[in-house]
């Protein structure tokens, strides 16, 4: 296993459609434990192949749990619901968005030997499928906010949001 290079914005392989998985073999193997590492690496919660600069649809994805879920060829079967809440990305470092998403989403995918399976996720690991499954599509989160805040502008938010959280505690 390896730590791969996370690419950021910019970069063309991040812009474009990513190849089905078709042999499911010892370089796919070796793919998907290097996405698992350079996403524990990176303390992050989802990390897609053409992340690390492989045009392949496969993702890694953190489940409520806190297990890694290897998913090749995911697709979205169903969803439900809606949740409007602050999106980052590893490719994109230190800029944070509110993104809309589905607050349940159900996947299909394969695992690392090619059989199917379905997996689903509520909440956060609704919106890490969507949002790592948009990658493989060659988009960003960041096509989907109004504005993005630095790391600086949204600690500010949160603290002034505590601040009347706690005000209002008090009344």
């Amino acid at each position: 296993m390896a730590i791969r290079t996370i690419l950021t914005q910019g970069e063309p392989a991040l812009e474009k459609m990513c190849h089905p998985v078709t042999n499911f073999d010892e370089k796919l193997a070796v793919l998907l434990d290097d996405l698992k590492e350079t996403l524990a690496h990176a303390n992050g919660l989802g990390l897609a192949a053409p992340q690390v600069g492989i045009l392949r649809r496969a993702v890694i994805v953190v489940d409520d749990d806190g297990q890694m879920l290897e998913l090749v060829n995911p697709e979205i079967i169903d969803q439900a619901g809606e949740q409007d809440g602050l999106e980052g990305c590893l490719s994109v470092p230190g800029l944070w968005g509110y993104v809309k998403r589905p607050a349940w989403v159900k996947v299909r995918a394969q695992d690392r030997t090619g059989a199917w399976f379905e997996a689903e996720g509520h909440d956060v690991t609704a919106r890490c499928f969507c949002h790592e499954i948009s990658h493989l599509d060659g988009h960003l989160y960041t096509e989907l906010c109004d504005k993005l805040y630095t790391n600086e502008e949204l600690d500010r938010m949160l603290e002034e949001q505590e601040q009347k959280t706690a005000q209002e505690g008090r009344r």
